[in-house]
C-alpha cells in the first residue's frame, strides 16, 4: 500500500497550484476540491433560481410565457450534460468570437442543464398540492401572484427538500465532467497525480472518491436538518 503518497499530495487534491493566500477574500483560479466546491455551490444557487422561474413560467396560461419555457426544459432535458459542455465550449467562440473560460463555461452548463431538472420538480410540488389551496387563497382576496407566492409556494418547496438535494447531490458529482474541458477540479488533480506517481491508483482514487462523498454528505445532512426544522415549523403553526 502506498497511502504516504495519497498524504503527500492531499493538499494538492484540496486546492492544486492555487496559491493559499490569495483564496480568501479573493478566488482566483480555484482548483482541486476547493474548485468542485465552487462549482457545486454557484451551480446549485443558479439552477434553484433559474428552475424555479422557468417552473413558474411553465405553470402560466399565458401562451408566451409558457411556451419558452417548455421549449427550454424539454431541450436540455433531451440532451446529455457532457454534450452541452461541448456544445457551449466549441460553439460559443464561433458566435462571439472570442473563446470562453473553460472554468466559466462549465459553471454556465452545469446551472442551465440542472435548472431544467428543478423546473420540473417545482412544477410537479405545484400541481400536487390540493386545488383548493389557490381557490382559497384567491378566496381571500389575493391575487394570483400573491397567492403564489405567500401560499402555495412555501408549502410546495417544503415537500420539494427531497427532490431538490438528490438533483444537487448529481449536480455535485456531475463537477467532475469539468475535467473534460481541462479544468483543474478534484477529479483532474487525481488524474494528474495518479499519471505522476503510476504506483498508487488505488490509494488515490479511494481519496478523490472520500473527499466526493464528503461534499455529498454534507449537502444531505444539512437537507434533513432543514426537513425535521420546517416540519417543526409545520406541526407548531398547526
Amino acid at each position: 500500500m502506498h497511502w504516504n503518497i495519497a498524504l503527500d499530495n492531499f493538499t494538492y487534491f484540496l486546492w492544486g497550484n492555487t496559491n493559499i493566500d490569495w483564496v480568501f477574500p479573493f478566488i482566483h483560479r480555484p482548483e482541486g476540491f476547493f474548485a468542485s466546491v465552487i462549482l457545486a455551490i454557484v451551480g446549485i444557487f443558479g439552477a434553484f433560481w433559474l428552475g424555479l422561474g422557468a417552473g413558474l413560467m411553465r405553470l402560466s396560461r399565458t401562451w408566451w410565457i409558457k411556451y419558452p419555457a417548455v421549449c427550454y426544459v424539454e431541450m436540455i432535458r433531451g440532451m446529455p450534460l457532457l454534450l452541452l459542455i461541448f456544445w457551449f465550449y466549441y460553439l460559443a467562440p464561433v458566435i462571439t468570437g472570442q473563446n470562453l473560460p473553460a472554468f466559466s463555461t462549465t459553471m454556465v452548463c452545469f446551472i442551465i442543464f440542472t435548472g431544467a431538472y428543478v423546473a420540473e420538480i417545482v412544477r410537479a410540488g405545484v400541481i400536487a398540492l390540493p386545488k383548493g389551496q389557490m381557490e382559497a387563497a384567491r378566496g381571500s382576496g389575493l391575487s394570483h401572484v400573491q397567492a403564489m407566492r405567500l401560499v402555495i409556494l412555501p408549502q410546495a418547496l417544503r415537500n420539494m427538500i427531497p427532490s431538490f438535494v438528490n438533483q444537487f447531490v448529481s449536480l455535485t458529482k456531475d463537477t467532475s465532467l469539468a475535467a473534460i474541458l481541462g479544468v483543474i477540479e478534484l477529479t483532474r488533480t487525481g488524474v494528474q497525480v495518479d499519471n505522476r506517481e503510476m504506483v498508487a491508483s488505488f490509494e488515490i482514487w479511494i481519496t478523490i472518491a472520500a473527499l466526493y462523498f464528503l461534499i455529498c454528505y454534507m449537502l444531505t445532512s444539512y437537507s434533513r436538518r432543514l426537513e425535521a426544522q420546517l416540519s417543526r415549523y409545520q406541526a407548531r403553526d398547526r
